[in-house]
């Protein structure tokens, strides 16, 4: 159990892809070594290596090493079963090398979503209305969260929300809330809180930089269109009917809630479209497929709320983004941090 705890505070130390590389790159260096040295005792009439350890050493990520110590054995090359084994490894070690590729490059720049969002509720007046939504930015630094605000700034909105879980560690949360505050909108920034929140720092800090907390309430932004948001469900207790008990019945309600699971347990109705971070899907996924979700820890609906539309219990769509920030030291793969950014018509007039 000790030894476990000191693999695991070793491996969060150095860096959970930084680790895999070592490992990645032992592996094949041992499975190179072992083919080798097999070879040249088998040269010299001495006793090979088992088959069954180069067989596990070439599956265990450790095809490359193998691959390159047989192109230097033409006797093992010419043998139908290593050579098999060896592509197979290949093929293997292949797939933790993409994955690797990935959180290195692409799972380490923000993107930008653009979404087209239609309902036959959005006032026609307001077709074209612009809304940023920013979630999950957790350690995300001051450098990076002021660039996604310059950008922001290009994109001519007239509304950012956010979606709750800033790091709360040192104070951290401040800095990112200073940067976003940077954003100009029409109308407003707007947010809740995550369940790693303090929400009475939070929603100070917001308050203090001008943006509006939503602490199971809602407002009008402008004629026909109301904005509400909801505690976080492991935090405090949500209430959806609470929060858009002061919108219209021809209202168009859109509706913020940190964790999506709320919209599975909660009645929408009279909700025309939810907003939800939470699930990072999955922060580390196999091909972008969130296994992690599966286990039910961060939400109890498996990979339904993984990313972008899904819907709640009584059909109301609810888009869950992927975040924008890490949790902690945890990387990426295959998990990209993003804005999302709505632009909101009429369905009559799309």
């Amino acid at each position: 159990m000790i030894f476990i705890r000191f693999v695991v505070r070793t491996v969060f130390h150095i860096g959970i892809i930084e680790s895999f590389l070592m490992f990645f790159v032992l592996i094949n260096l041992l499975a190179f070594l072992l083919y080798f040295i097999d070879r040249r005792w088998a040269v010299k009439g001495k006793w090979w290596v088992s088959r069954v350890l180069l067989v596990l050493f070439a599956l265990a990520c450790g095809g490359v090493g193998a691959f390159l110590a047989m192109c230097t054995d033409k006797n093992k090359a010419k043998s139908t079963k290593l050579r098999l084994v060896v592509v197979v490894g290949m093929v293997i070690a292949l797939i933790p090398m993409i994955h690797l590729a990935h959180a290195f490059t692409l799972d380490r720049i923000v993107r930008y979503v653009e979404v087209e969002f239609s309902s036959p509720n959005w006032p026609v007046e307001l077709n074209g209305y612009r809304i940023a939504f920013i979630t999950d930015p957790h350690v995300i630094s001051d450098e990076t969260i002021a660039k996604v605000a310059a950008e922001l700034n290009e994109r001519n909105l007239d509304l950012l929300l956010l979606g709750g879980d800033f790091s709360m560690w040192d104070g951290h949360y401040q800095g990112t809330i200073r940067e976003l505050a940077q954003v100009a909108t029409t109308d407003g920034i707007f947010g809740v809180e995550g369940n790693h929140d303090n929400h009475e720092w939070l929603f100070s800090a917001m308050a203090q930089h001008g943006m509006t907390p939503l602490d199971n309430s809602g407002v009008h932004i402008r004629d026909a269109f109301f904005l509400a948001g909801v505690h976080d469900k492991l935090n405090r207790n949500p209430n959806v009917a609470e929060a858009i008990a002061g919108a219209y019945l021809d209202d168009f309600v859109l509706l913020v809630s940190h964790n999506p699971d709320v919209t599975m347990r909660q009645s929408t109705t009279g909700v025309d479209l939810v907003l939800s971070g939470h699930t990072h899907s999955g922060q580390i996924t196999f091909f972008g497929f969130s296994m992690y979700l599966l286990r039910g820890s961060i939400t109890n609906y498996g990979t339904r709320f993984s990313r972008g539309f899904a819907y709640s219990a009584d059909g109301i769509p609810v888009y869950t983004s992927t975040g924008i920030g890490i949790y902690y030291e945890i990387p990426r793969v295959f998990a990209r941090p993003e804005v999302v950014i709505f632009t909101m018509y009429n369905e009559e007039k799309v």
